[in-house]
């Protein structure tokens, strides 16, 4: 069930509102009578591998084919390379 509110009210009791939704209960906020904002406890979101699980379950979105970048390597390593690099700047 939601509690009502005016807005006077809800500006001197916000503390017991968010108590209040913390507890999982929703709020109206009413203005001259007419509701006007409802808070409410935010909702759970999955994880990005649970969006990304479901969209590939409901064919939205299909895996990459390419390699990923992991498996680059360097071409050379020359030690000093970058101290070169900014010698060459100046």
């Amino acid at each position: 069930m939601a509690s009502t509110y005016s807005t006077y009210e809800a500006k001197a009791h916000f503390s017991e509102i968010l108590r209040k939704v913390r507890g999982g209960q929703r709020v109206i906020v009413s203005y001259h009578g007419e509701p006007v904002a409802e808070i409410r406890p935010l909702e759970k979101e999955d994880s990005l591998a649970g969006r990304m699980q479901a969209l590939e379950a409901a064919g939205s979105l299909s895996p990459s084919v390419k390699p990923s970048f992991s498996s680059i390597q360097p071409a050379a390593h020359r030690p000093g390379a970058y101290k070169r690099f900014l010698d060459s700047r100046e």
